[in-house]
């Protein structure tokens, strides 16, 4: 278990291999984000997109999948504050294979219980491509 002592400013770790699928794209905005550009694949090839991308609150979830199942299910991260700088630069596609890289950007201690991390985290496409950049604020519980 990581405990907020344990995390310093400057630790970086890459992790992840999440393939997209166009159906996962159209079924997540059906129900989340049914703008045509992501859930009809005609609609979206006449979008300034050219074809079928996902809703970033769509990548904002895969992100958060990538980094629960890698970093943060072992750790003593207690949950957000929120985010901030939430970007997507670029639009996700199907076929696209995700991965994340983080960097701690900021600790401070929040109360004797629980300090406050600050993550700088950024989720790439297999080319290198950054689709989500945001900095996360997270409370991690202390010894």
């Amino acid at each position: 278990m990581e405990y907020f002592e344990d995390v310093a400013v400057g630790d970086t770790d890459s992790f992840g291999a999440y393939e997209v699928t166009a159906d996962e794209i159209t079924t997540f905005a059906g129900q989340y984000d049914p703008q045509p550009f992501h859930t009809d694949e005609a609609a979206a090839s006449a979008s300034m997109f050219g074809g079928l991308v996902a809703s970033g609150w769509h990548t904002a979830a895969m992100t958060m999948r990538l980094l629960v199942d890698h970093q943060l299910s072992d750790s003593g991260a207690m949950g957000a504050l929120g985010v901030d700088s939430l970007r997507w630069p670029a639009p996700v596609r199907p076929g696209d294979v995700l991965s994340v890289r983080t960097e701690v950007v900021e600790t401070e201690p929040w109360d004797e219980d629980r300090g406050r991390v600050a993550t700088e985290i950024t989720t790439t496409t297999e080319a290198d491509e950054t689709v989500l950049s945001m900095v996360g604020q997270v409370l991690w519980q202390r010894r």
